[in-house]
């Protein structure tokens, strides 16, 4: 028998969407010794390895020996006898590099992808809800800490583009943090989709951060989870059970609240657009992640349309030099999620704005994400299946893509 093919072959394929799945003590061991202490470990499971208990000393020693007999599995032979045929079925903490940062190359190598670009998994509620308690040490201490995580587990292969997040409830330690960020080798800036605490997140004091994102080349990225509760949990009291998510528990999406996700963003962007953001800094990028996309083309339009109502009498709008929509043409780029009609979007918000995401190795990805896409885009041209492969994410990405080996020649 040959070496079997990857799961995508024949093209040049990024990945916008991927993900580490963090032990439970990550950020803690990422954090200054100053906030360490603050910051609890979040509720983890990884099948049924872990037995949590009431007493945090020991639910830490069973944590980590679990996890020391998972990484075990990780490297046995069994294990990776069947990596290349299971690469796509086995997800979260089973899956190949979920965890283990050295094996996450053999992974690319095994997807067909040339690079991602890297996001947590369990942290983003809780960092945008610390810029929202009015305590900037933890914000910013708990996003150094985050930021520090994903530097070290992205420093093992030069394919994978680490996300490092930068709060933007203070103006002057904003502009630091994505100095910080910068410095350290973050390909892209992540904020939270949802409003800061206190300003709009288009407030001209912000721009020292969308100027530093542009001088660098590098995107501003919105991840879904970057909110608080996407509705009224009032919403599931309605005399029946609350059904499960996709991982059989009650913490993540369901049907009710995922018609909720693309609500934070879309005025988060659309206040940006209208009151200049874009308009000032017309090589800066945006990247909407894991927020779907199938919103996209009415979300354009209902834009179009309060352009038109309201521009004879603001000023702010008089001032943009595009209209709404070809600022998100120019400058915005969104994934859609495998089940979404990928045509359809391309179709009435144009080709320019989607890009291929795996979401590996969480379960929301699916299987065959790369199957649903193309049978979704049926007979478009080759021109839109490469802006959407490759092109795109080589636009939002920026210069980000100058460290991927070999990519852009």
């Amino acid at each position: 028998m040959g070496t079997p093919l990857p799961y995508v072959s024949g093209r040049i394929v990024h990945d916008a969407d991927a993900h580490i799945m963090e032990l439970p003590s990550w950020l803690r061991d990422h954090a200054d010794p100053g906030i360490r202490d603050r910051i609890e470990m979040p509720t983890l499971a990884a099948g049924n390895e872990l037995r949590q208990t009431g007493d945090p000393t020991q639910q830490l020693l069973d944590l980590n020996q679990a996890f020391e007999r998972l990484r075990l599995k990780h490297a046995s032979v069994e294990f990776r006898g069947k990596e290349a045929e299971e690469i796509m079925l086995r997800k979260n903490f089973a899956a190949t590099g979920s965890f283990i940062a050295e094996d996450r190359g053999r992974a690319l190598d095994l997807l067909g992808f040339s690079s991602q670009l890297v996001f947590n998994t369990f942290h983003n509620r809780r960092l945008r809800d610390w810029e929202h308690r009015g305590d900037l040490e933890l914000a910013y201490g708990g996003a150094r800490a985050h930021n520090r995580g994903m530097m070290e587990f992205c420093s093992a292969d030069p394919r994978l583009l680490p996300s490092c997040y930068v709060p933007l409830v203070d103006f002057e330690r904003a502009a630091q943090m994505a100095d910080e960020a910068i410095h350290m080798g973050a390909a892209a800036l992540l904020i939270a989709s949802s409003c800061p605490a206190g300003h709009s997140p288009s407030h001209r004091k912000l721009d020292p951060v969308w100027a530093r994102a542009e001088e660098a080349g590098l995107p501003i990225v919105f991840h879904v989870g970057g909110t608080g509760d996407l509705i009224d949990n009032n919403y599931f009291n309605n005399g029946l059970p609350v059904p499960p998510d996709f991982h059989g528990g009650d913490e993540n999406f369901r049907s009710v609240d995922y018609m909720g996700i693309p609500r934070p963003v879309e005025q988060t962007l659309a206040t940006m657009i209208f009151d200049g953001v874009l308009e000032r800094f017309p090589r800066l990028r945006i990247g909407v992640i894991e927020e779907g996309a199938i919103w996209l083309p009415s979300w354009m339009r209902q834009m179009e349309a309060a352009f038109e109502a309201f521009r004879r009498h603001e000023e702010r709008l008089r001032s943009l030099a595009l209209r709404p929509i070809e600022y998100v043409r120019r400058q915005v780029r969104v994934t859609p999620y495998p089940t979404e009609d990928l045509g359809w979007i391309v179709r009435e918000a144009g080709p320019e704005v989607v890009l291929f995401n795996s979401d590996y190795p969480h379960v929301e990805g699916g299987r065959k994400p790369f199957e649903r896409f193309e049978a979704s885009l049926g007979d478009v041209g080759e021109d839109v299946r490469q802006a959407f492969y490759c092109d795109n994410f080589v636009d939002l990405m920026g210069s980000a893509m100058r460290r991927v080996p070999g990519l852009l020649n």
